[in-house]
């Protein structure tokens, strides 16, 4: 798998025009499963087809028990990791244990502290809410500990139920309970005051950073910059075009062994760009602008504006100047509102 995304990155080295790398994000997987020398041969990799920025914000995603005191120090002194997102989900061993994950309370602690201790300072860890299991007590405690410890980035998801996973298997059986929308929305309401409250910035929908500490390589994907993806299943967008790698492992390496990327691609026409920034920016709180919208049409801006008026009367969006966001009524309802925006097939 090493060699096939080594390859990629050869393969791929001029999809960013030569542009500076002002992120780069080892995620999408398990990336901190990866032993020291596989992780250095690809940042080598990575270090010789492109120019980073020195001021780079170097991303690895990690579950709690894959972050030893050892792993830490080498991923300290021997790469360029400078931020650590974990996957933390709860504080809770009941909530961990219903979302069968591997590591309990005590490893999401101890996995902070040692992380903490060894210099990673920059941090950003996911917390579900919304779980059967997830009371409103349990919630505020995994509140309570995340901004105890100072983490500056919080990523906080509700639980969704996916066709074709076992949890999607379970509910349809009737095995596990379907999600409480109101719980959800109740925890998300706690989630919204108690960060502010703490001084965090509620700056996507599932976001929260204290000032100053918003996930760089996030806000350039909402943000509409281009990106290069490598691995399986991997997205890439050059500005006009996007593609995506095939999700079989197999296959992706095979592939790869012979000199070609496994992708498929679309070009993306006025209407589909118009709403791929529709549904990012308005997730924001810089939200959508109406000068942007106008690069594809003003036929497109015209229509947003009015497509809009029904939800600023409703107090759900506001508008200030040219930028349009949604009003904390109006992050309950953020992809429903983002669909009624989005350019219908009748009037392409």
């Amino acid at each position: 798998m090493v060699a096939a995304i080594v390859k990629e990155l050869e393969l791929q080295r001029d999809y960013l025009d030569g542009a500076e790398l002002n992120s780069v994000y080892f995620g999408g997987g398990t990336p901190s499963l990866l032993e020291m020398r596989e992780l250095e041969h690809i940042f080598e990799t990575i270090n010789a087809l492109h120019r980073i920025s020195p001021e780079a914000e170097i991303t690895l995603e990690a579950n709690p028990d894959d972050l030893s005191p050892e792993k830490l120090r080498d991923l300290k002194n021997y790469t360029p990791v400078n931020r650590l997102s974990i996957g933390i989900q709860s504080f809770g061993d009941e909530d961990l244990l219903w979302m069968n994950r591997a590591h309990n309370a005590a490893h999401a602690h101890a996995c902070l502290d040692k992380a903490l201790a060894t210099g990673f300072d920059d941090l950003t860890i996911d917390l579900i809410y919304g779980a059967p299991v997830t009371s409103d007590a349990q919630w505020a405690e995994n509140l309570r500990i995340a901004f105890d410890y100072g983490i500056p980035h919080l990523s906080c998801y509700c639980l969704t139920v996916e066709e074709g996973t076992a949890l999607g298997a379970w509910v349809r059986k009737g095995q596990q309970p379907p999600v409480d929308e109101e719980k959800a929305a109740r925890q998300f309401e706690y989630l919204m005051a108690a960060a502010a409250e703490r001084g965090y910035e509620h700056y996507e929908i599932s976001n929260f950073a204290l000032p100053g500490r918003y996930a760089r390589h996030n806000s350039s994907y909402w943000s509409g910059e281009p990106y290069l993806g490598v691995g399986p299943s991997a997205h890439s967008f050059d500005g006009r075009s996007r593609q995506w790698n095939v999700a079989n492992n197999a296959l992706y390496i095979k592939a790869l062994a012979e000199n070609r990327i496994p992708f498929e691609m679309e070009i993306l026409t006025a209407a589909q760009r118009y709403n791929e920034y529709v549904m990012t920016s308005l997730r924001t709180m810089w939200g959508t602008d109406i000068e942007k919208i106008q690069q594809w049409g003003g036929q497109f801006a015209a229509y947003f504006e009015r497509a809009a008026q029904p939800f600023l009367d409703q107090g759900t969006m506001e508008r200030t100047g040219d930028k349009y966001r949604l009003t904390p009524a109006g992050k309950f309802l953020a992809d429903g509102i983002a669909a009624e925006l989005f350019w219908p097939d009748s009037e392409k």
